[in-house]
């Protein structure tokens, strides 16, 4: 599957968005307010953004459940309506851009656009695309039973299992070989 450079940036985006909601009732939100808001849009080079304002907070915390769900479901059908209604919401206006030093590439996102329009459009394609092309399993959840953040498997067999290798997946893996070596000696 070829993913062009903006397309893998609103993939990083969006499994970054949906990573910010607390996982239970005890942990912080990370976007907890228009601050972190701010620094989230500075962080992912999210551009012809506007003054932040506490309703652009709650508009994109409102898609950030949405594309939370998108995650969470196996099914395709589900998956393409949910993100039908985010682009659709965002009014999509495909076009062609080469700014801040980037070849073209396209926006789905009107000029003008909310925080919370701009991250439906762009992101809503993004995911789009990996469900036309018959690929939505790879939008996953970390299988390490203490963490459920969302990543996307972009390994050639599909066959990713943790957001991160080096913390949850050898976390696993070094608690499995403990328990083998524990049976083994008792």
């Amino acid at each position: 599957m070829l993913i062009t450079h903006d397309t893998r940036c609103a993939l990083d985006t969006v499994v970054d968005l949906v990573n910010t909601a607390p996982e239970d009732a005890t942990a912080p939100d990370g976007l907890q307010d228009v601050a972190l808001l701010a620094d989230f849009v500075r962080n992912h080079e999210i551009s012809d953004v506007g003054v932040l304002s506490e309703f652009d907070l709650s508009a994109v915390r409102k898609i950030r459940g949405r594309f939370t769900a998108v995650f969470s479901t196996q099914d395709p059908r589900t998956a393409a309506g949910l993100i039908n209604d985010l682009v659709a919401a965002a009014g999509t206006t495909p076009r062609l851009t080469d700014h801040d030093g980037y070849d073209w590439h396209v926006h789905y996102f009107a000029p003008g656009a909310s925080v919370a329009d701009h991250l439906a459009a762009d992101c809503g394609m993004a995911l789009a695309y990996f469900v036309v092309a018959g690929e939505q399993e790879r939008l996953r959840r970390c299988e390490a039973p203490d963490c459920r953040r969302a990543f996307v498997d972009l390994s050639r067999n599909r066959s990713r299992r943790y957001c991160d290798s080096r913390t949850c997946g050898n976390r696993l893996h070094v608690a499995a070989y403990r328990a083998r070596r524990k049976e083994a000696a008792g």
